[in-house]
């Protein structure tokens, strides 16, 4: 693609898309910072600080003990964490002796435990007595699926309010305290590189079976470098030391980059918070006065429905921000004029460490864009039918990308990797368009696309239709089998508190002026609740399950009558 790109039109002063986007490890990240801010708080989690300076101790003598249990560098080590303390400490001190750390995500089921485990080659496990992440490991451990459990004494960090459950030590069991009693600072600790793989994050695969996709030091520093060069660029009405909300899981690499690893770079204080609650949320804001927050939709659906949020205080917040998921036009419009906030944010992907697009904090406004490519990230749409051919400005397509902070592969997968990649660029698997500004739209992901009567249906759009209408709070839409159109949409949607229940008829006349007749939704079903993944994304897996039964059900049933 010939420089300069579409975006850097839109760029603000001072921001340059070819800056040096900065590479290193790791390891380097968190010794860097413990020598320029010392005895400042890095972490504030249950009322108790740990500085910097101490953090780094801690995940040095971690480290430590790793090599003296006999782990070598290039060794797999599995974090089986909620957002407590030990994360941080298991993964910095994991990657100082050169190990690659594999996410487990606590919700996940026993099956995908042990794919993740057997696939990474993990056979030791760092977890905490937390609800029954220990119980789990040790059934795990006494499978022979593991080698070696460490439990983080959760109530180490002060009182939860839940009590911690006692995990008796045995063979291949022992405490995390117990773990590091010993260690001692190798002669010589092992060369890392940024080339090194530092994490195995696994994410959905094509066949069902999650894969690993492969993050080097320098994926994961060069996504840092990227941000960092994106924001020092944008008005900051504010000095001292940042305080950064973290109750986005460390396991998924939103909160692992854009918040631990920025964060702790630029000396910001993160308050580790294990679950997203609204009025703990508000305290740490007006309380604790906050001011960075990185949350994903459901979360500012959830503040935005709080009763009273138009009172609230959001004055320390420099920052509000969305990612994770597509955040619905109307959410965004809605949390803005109730508090003031222009949430702002971008995409990214597990595969790219997860640095991609940002929106602008100032400025223009796009309303449903995702935003511009960040420093160093090339983006462009190609054609859905050949993936090597670009399209022109407007045109939909698949939306790819390159850049130092893409993943090289997925883990012990050839032929995913093979059809992920079209003359170096990664296929995203995400639909939409770029603009003559260079600012990128998502239509939606490619996977679930309907095709309605021969029309591309895209759920997204339906979506962000169906959120306009003022007694919906969340809303999901998956395609049903349609015996006319082939396929066709089906919503799923929660109400706000009070609102009455609606028909599909209903639906349908509210929407008649937002959509085509092969997108309206044919089908509804109005739930208390909708699915959510480990960080609080609505989830589409589980209805589309529910939808593919329910259809093999009635399959079945048609054959037993005609029989």
């Amino acid at each position: 693609m010939p420089r300069p790109f579409a975006w850097e039109r839109s760029y603000p002063a001072g921001l340059d898309w070819g800056a040096p986007i900065a590479t290193s490890t790791i390891p380097q990240i968190l010794a860097e910072a413990a020598a320029a801010h010392g005895d400042a708080p890095a972490i504030e989690f249950r009322g108790r600080e740990i500085s910097f300076r101490e953090l780094h101790g801690e995940a040095l003598r971690f480290g430590a003990a790793l090599l003296g249990a006999g782990l070598k560098p290039g060794d797999a080590l599995a974090l089986y964490l909620p957002n407590t303390p030990v994360h941080p400490i298991a993964f910095f001190g994991a990657a100082a002796a050169g190990l690659r750390s594999v996410h487990l995500s606590p919700l996940d089921a026993e099956a995908e435990l042990v794919h993740k485990l057997a696939d990474s080659g993990a056979r030791t496990l760092v977890t905490t007595n937390v609800a029954t992440l220990a119980e789990r490991a040790r059934t795990l451990l006494g499978a022979g699926h593991l080698d070696r459990v460490i439990v983080g004494q959760d109530e180490l960090w002060g009182p939860s309010g839940t009590p911690p459950v006692a995990v008796p030590e045995g063979p291949g069991l022992i405490t995390l305290r117990a773990f590091v009693a010993e260690a001692s600072a190798p002669a010589r600790w092992p060369e890392v590189r940024p080339s090194d793989i530092a994490l195995l994050q696994y994410t959905g695969g094509t066949t069902g079976a999650p894969k690993g996709a492969i993050l080097t030091h320098a994926n994961l520093t060069a996504a840092v470098s990227m941000y960092e060069t994106w924001f020092e660029a944008q008005p900051h009405d504010r000095t001292g030391r940042d305080s950064i909300i973290c109750v986005l899981p460390l396991f998924h690499i939103y909160a692992l980059t854009t918040i631990l690893l920025r964060g702790l770079k630029r000396g910001a204080k993160l308050l580790l918070r294990m679950r997203f609650d609204v009025e703990a949320t508000l305290r740490d804001i007006e309380i604790g006065r906050a001011t960075h927050f990185p949350g994903v939709p459901t979360m500012w659906i959830a503040l935005a429905a709080a009763p009273g949020i138009e009172s609230r205080d959001f004055s320390s917040l420099v920052y509000a921000g969305s990612g994770g998921a597509p955040l619905p036009v109307e959410v965004a419009e809605r949390f803005e004029r109730l508090t003031g906030q222009r949430l702002i944010g971008g995409w990214g992907m597990t595969e790219t460490s997860p640095a991609g697009t940002n929106r602008l904090g100032a400025g223009l406004r796009k309303p449903g864009t995702i935003g511009l490519p960040l420093p160093g990230v090339e983006m462009d749409v190609c054609a859905l039918d050949d993936p090597a051919r670009s399209l022109p400005p407007g045109r939909t397509g698949e939306l790819r990308i390159r850049g130092p902070n893409v993943t090289q592969g997925y883990w012990n997968c050839p032929e995913e990797t093979r059809a992920a990649f079209v003359d170096g660029w990664f296929l995203t698997g995400d639909i939409g368009h770029m603009d003559e500004d260079g600012f990128f739209f998502i239509t939606d992901r490619k996977k679930d696309m309907i095709i309605s009567g021969g029309f591309n249906v895209y759920p997204q759009m339906i979506e962000q239709a169906i959120y306009r209408h003022p007694a919906v709070e969340e809303v999901l839409v998956v395609g049903i089998p349609d015996p006319y159109r082939g396929e066709a949409a089906k919503a799923f949607c929660k109400l706000r508190a009070g609102h009455p229940p609606f028909t599909l008829e209903a639906l349908q006349g509210f929407l008649q002026d937002a959509l085509g007749r092969h997108e309206m939704p044919t089908a509804l079903e109005i739930r208390p609740a909708l699915p959510r993944t480990a960080i609080g994304k609505l989830s589409k897996v589980e209805l589309r399950q529910e939808e593919r039964d329910k259809a093999a059900q009635a399959g079945r049933g048609m054959t037993q009558r005609s029989m």
